[in-house]
């Protein structure tokens, strides 16, 4: 099954999905009833006309409706249903149309911020993962080491979230399954002394990445800026130049506050990149548009399930199509 297909079969699986509230957007009012097929259209074969509305200030602000219930935000909800409405006001439009021109729309805002995880020549490349607790942080790491020991990469996990036990025994259990190293301490340690000491064993085993989870505890910002601040200080002392990336995890299910996280982790630390899981949980996708028009930082990934090959590089044009239901 291609990436897409998979995309498109577990996105936005709810009633309230996007495509089936732009369909309904232009049978609203006066719309006329879809024709049924005709003889001709039955022998040739060919769809009879859709049915098609006058886009008028009230379709406007109903497409509007839809993209902020779609948790698209306000402002770029405004944007893009602006745009769409360009050059199209006063004239009849179809769904598919419509599904085609927000997925052109979308796509245009997406574009500038797709772009792979970047890999240096330095090694090790120093990976700090960063999200809230239940993000999928755990679980994206996971995926990156796996995916990595598959690209021939040699990969060392340090598990520093260790106040939670159960986040260090889901990385052991990747861990495992990819062949790569996790290192761990004692519950309650110091996640600053494990990411020196992961750091140093990467080095004397030359390998190509380090990857260092971190804890996510939100409800005290002032305890986890020092304990990030602290991690990164630490490394430093073993190379300068480190951390190469921070990821930051965000779960789709949480719609708009995706949007606080990430102005929250910015001023945490220097977020580099976003990667964005749990998007066959949510019928509310369009917060990744949001985050793309308010803060242009790269999207690396996204998650579409459990399996390895459910994280994968994030296609704009085909996250778009897949938003407002169209085909591949």
């Amino acid at each position: 099954m291609s990436f897409f297909k998979k995309l498109k079969d577990r996105m936005f699986r709810s009633s309230d999905k996007i495509a089936g509230s732009l369909d309904a957007l232009v049978t609203e009012d006066e719309a006329p009833v879809a024709a049924k097929p005709g003889l001709l259209d039955r022998l040739t074969g060919r769809e009879p006309e859709e049915p098609r509305r006058v886009m008028d200030d009230a379709m406007l602000e109903s497409l509007e409706e839809l993209l902020i219930e779609a948790d698209m935000g306000v402002d770029t909800a405004t944007r893009v249903a602006a745009n769409i409405a360009e050059g199209r006001m006063g004239r009849k439009i179809g769904a598919t149309e419509l599904k085609r021109a927000l997925a052109a729309e979308v796509a245009r805002i997406m574009e500038p911020v797709a772009r792979p995880l970047p890999v240096y020549a330095k090694r090790p490349q120093v990976v700090l993962v960063v999200g809230v607790n239940g993000s999928g942080k755990t679980t994206t790491i996971g995926k990156l080491a796996s995916q990595f020991k598959a690209a021939g990469k040699s990969v060392v996990i340090a598990a520093g979230d260790t106040f939670r036990a159960a986040a260090v025994e889901q990385l052991q259990i990747w861990g495992t399954r990819a062949g790569v190293p996790v290192l761990t301490a004692p519950e309650g340690s110091d996640p600053a002394s494990l990411a020196f000491d992961a750091l140093a064993r990467a080095q004397a085993d030359g390998a190509d990445l380090l990857l260092i989870d971190t804890a996510g505890r939100l409800q005290n910002r002032a305890d986890l800026m020092e304990e990030l601040a602290k991690i990164v200080r630490v490394i430093r002392k073993k190379d300068e130049t480190a951390p190469h990336n921070t990821l930051l995890v965000l779960d789709a299910t949480t719609g708009q506050n995706a949007v606080m996280q990430v102005e929250i982790f910015r001023k945490i630390a220097d977020v580099s990149g976003l990667v964005m899981t749990k998007l066959d949980g949510t019928a509310k996708g369009g917060v990744l548009v949001s985050l793309a028009d308010k803060f242009g930082l790269p999207i690396h990934a996204i998650g579409v399930g459990e399996q390895i090959d459910d994280l994968a590089p994030f296609d704009p044009e085909d996250f778009a199509r897949a938003l407002v239901g169209l085909p591949e």
